[in-house]
């Protein structure tokens, strides 16, 4: 899935009236869906189609086929470009794509592998340091995780395995230049 375009998308924020910086006059100016996409994270400014309201965190296609709701992708957004509103449901629906893609989260915690000989990719995981990292490593190594609530059981101190994966996600968003990367694309 990774590389390609996204299918399907959660919303984050909706404009019935337009983007309020948009120089165009009111009459001109189109409702926009702020969305952050549920493969690779993929920031986006989509048009809806005429008399479709969304609601947050509504989950949207917008593949290749028919499609319902959207009119189409208006563009690509950076974190910055995003709306406040936007800003303050990111974490919310990261959250939400997090637990509903748990295999594909619990098999990071399972198969995260060092960076340097300093730097293991857990240890870039928010509020995640060497002593807790070394715990994850410890419990991998006896048996391989296969919940949240498995990981949260077996390593103290890691309470909301779902969380800290969003924070890092919304990290990676906030930081166009971050070094590592590993969800958003």
């Amino acid at each position: 899935m990774r590389g390609e375009r996204e299918q399907y998308v959660r919303v984050l924020d909706y404009l019935p009236h337009g983007h309020p910086d948009d120089p165009h006059p009111v009459y001109k100016k189109k409702p926009i869906i702020h969305v952050v996409g549920e493969d690779n994270f993929t920031l986006l400014e989509l048009i809806p189609r005429e008399n479709y309201v969304p609601q947050s965190y509504d989950r949207l296609y917008i593949g290749e086929e028919e499609r319902s709701e959207i009119d189409h992708v208006k563009r690509r957004l950076s974190y910055k470009e995003l709306t406040h509103g936007a800003k303050v449901e990111l974490p919310y629906a990261l959250e939400i794509i997090v637990k509903e893609q748990e295999p594909r989260f619990v098999s990071f915690f399972n198969e995260a592998q060092p960076i340097t000989t300093r730097l293991h990719t857990l240890a870039l995981l928010p509020g995640v340091g060497k002593k807790l990292m070394w715990e994850i490593l410890a419990e991998r190594k006896k048996r391989p995780f296969d919940s949240f609530a498995d990981i949260s059981n077996r390593v103290k101190g890691l309470y909301h395995p779902e969380k800290v994966m969003a924070k890092r996600i919304e990290d990676e968003l906030k930081d166009e230049h971050a070094k590592y990367k590993f969800f958003a694309k």
